[in-house]
């Protein structure tokens, strides 16, 4: 195993909560103000999910005062300290970047009350020799 892979295990977290495109969530992350750190909530709904391995990030959407706000989160940060899952949604695509032209109900997605498809947040891992022996 190459030395880059080696750190990036080291530093992961052991387990990432299971969403996915299309799903509301509610992000808990550090910010500091002066000498104090508070927890702040995020909550909205993941329009992408990227990167691979310790990179793996997620931009949620929502929508204040009328205007919509992005925030990409870094899935293995020290600053986020959790990510709660309130409800599911139901996406066809990949990313759900058209929902920034919507307003309004429009911006609505389909409850998702089938059985989960496996782990979202997560990347399939590759079948390890031992699977195929």
């Amino acid at each position: 195993m190459d030395l880059i892979r080696q750190i990036e295990l080291e530093n992961m977290k052991p387990e990432v909560p299971d969403f996915g495109i299309g799903d509301s969530v509610e992000v808990e992350y550090l910010i500091r103000e002066g000498e104090k750190e508070r927890v702040q909530v995020f909550q909205g709904t993941v329009i992408s999910i990227g990167g691979s391995g310790i990179r793996r990030t997620a931009l949620v959407r929502r929508i204040v005062a009328g205007e919509g706000v992005e925030r990409l989160f870094p899935l293995h940060s020290p600053r986020v300290k959790d990510i709660k899952v309130k409800a599911r949604g139901k996406a066809r695509r990949a990313k759900l970047y058209y929902l920034r032209d919507r307003v309004g109900k429009a911006v609505r997605l389909r409850a998702n009350f089938g059985k989960s498809r496996g782990p979202r947040s997560q990347p399939k891992m590759a079948a390890s020799s031992e699977d195929k022996a």
